[in-house]
């Protein structure tokens, strides 16, 4: 294993889904290294808050999974250490590489790890706010913020650090 500057950063969060779903949504981590271990189950993943980092690493162990990963419009999604055992892909429909000028200072995420007849999926603006908003979380969040006279923060984490 080799280790990475992610170490400074906080804890190693950890995601399990087996025959489920599971949603992290809004602003719900500051780690910059996070493990999602699915087996026949659905993981959707916010990374668009400003509490993250600008590099972060997903290990991934998938099988027969699907990850949803809702990111920043600019952030550059690298899986050159994703092994492939068996069907699947990364489906990105606006790619963005490091490459690009403008992106030098954009979020960096790093997908490793194994992945067999599965997925990795990557929405970002308008369809990453409509599947945050697509969720109990968001209903919850719309119901608290009603009755503190605050604003949902699920939709646009960013949103928290604005107002």
């Amino acid at each position: 294993m080799t280790t990475t500057s992610t170490e400074t950063t906080a804890a190693t969060e950890r995601i399990h889904a087996d025959h489920g779903v599971t949603k992290r949504l809004g602003n719900w981590t500051r780690a910059g290294h996070i493990q999602v271990r699915a087996r026949r189950g659905l993981a959707v993943l916010d990374l668009r808050s400003p509490d993250l980092p600008d590099d972060i690493e997903l290990c991934l162990e998938l099988q027969r999974a699907t990850v949803k990963l809702l990111v920043p419009d600019d952030a550059v999604v690298e899986h050159w250490d994703l092994r492939w055992t068996a069907r699947g892909k990364v489906k990105d429909a606006q790619v963005r590489t490091a490459d690009e000028p403008a992106l030098a200072g954009a979020r960096r995420i790093r997908l490793a790890g194994v992945a067999t007849d599965s997925e990795v999926r990557v929405h970002r603006s308008g369809i990453a706010v409509l599947s945050a908003m697509c969720s109990r979380a968001y209903l919850e969040d719309l119901r608290l913020a009603h009755r503190t006279g605050g604003h949902p923060t699920v939709d646009d984490p960013a949103r928290s650090h604005s107002h």
